[in-house]
């Protein structure tokens, strides 16, 4: 169980009137990462005209990358400041994305409704893995996929998202995470085995870079060690 110390998500609805500002760090950091996660997630799927879920969109970022290549996106998140921030910037750039406020573990979506569902720095703060991962299957169609991410719990992952980027670096607030809640990559194997998702290709992301202004830009590495992403599918019916 996750003090309350750690695992603060009440972070997304304090720093939602500024999330589209790029005027604070951890949050511009959050921005930084989507790239490199659709660097490798482009490469397995193909986004135009598919019905996409961002499980976990915060104010957007991804939600909007998303609706820029074609697809047509859901946003579900539970800090209904961050989600009210996703939905005035969507309306002021004029996209036209849905953003719910709810659950994971209790999406409010028919059975298969949907083509792919993201889900990225999100597993490793729910309350409940099992539930949330059943969730997606459901609401998956049949041949869907699961593009995610999530931290591996080990001592270097934990040295790196929680001393480093926390403590010393402060790329993210000070408790972000609970590091009892980072997940081993064969957890969550079978975890998704269990929710009736077969996983697939996987491999690390992490920081390639720093741009102009100084802040780390991310993107897929060989090593798992730390953040690793990946893809799993539903199988199709018959």
């Amino acid at each position: 169980m996750a003090s309350p110390e750690r695992n603060d998500l009440t972070i997304y609805d304090q720093y939602a009137q500024n999330w589209w500002s790029d005027d604070i760090r951890w949050v511009r950091t959050l921005k930084n990462l989507v790239p490199g996660r659709l660097k490798w997630f482009d490469r397995h799927v193909d986004w135009a005209g598919k019905a996409v879920l961002d499980l976990g969109c915060a104010g957007g970022f991804m939600a909007e990358a998303l609706d820029e290549k074609g697809a047509e996106v859901t946003g579900i998140d539970p800090a209904k400041d961050a989600i009210a921030a996703a939905q005035a910037h969507a309306a002021e750039t004029g996209r036209n994305i849905r953003y719910d406020v709810g659950l994971g573990e209790d999406l409010p979506y028919p059975d298969a409704q949907f083509d792919y569902v993201v889900c990225v720095d999100v597993l490793e703060h729910v309350a409940d893995l099992p539930k949330v991962l059943s969730e997606v299957a459901r609401v998956l169609k049949p041949g869907g996929v699961f593009l995610f991410d999530t931290i591996n719990r080990n001592i270097i992952a934990r040295l790196a998202a929680i001393t480093v980027a926390e403590d010393i670096l402060r790329i993210l607030p000070k408790g972000t995470h609970h590091p009892a809640m980072f997940i081993k990559p064969d957890e969550l194997q079978a975890a998704l085995e269990t929710a009736g998702l077969i996983l697939g290709p996987t491999t690390g992301l992490g920081p390639r870079g720093i741009n102009r202004r100084g802040d780390l830009t991310f993107g897929p590495l060989p090593l798992r060690t730390v953040i690793y992403i990946g893809l799993a599918t539903k199988p199709a019916q018959g």
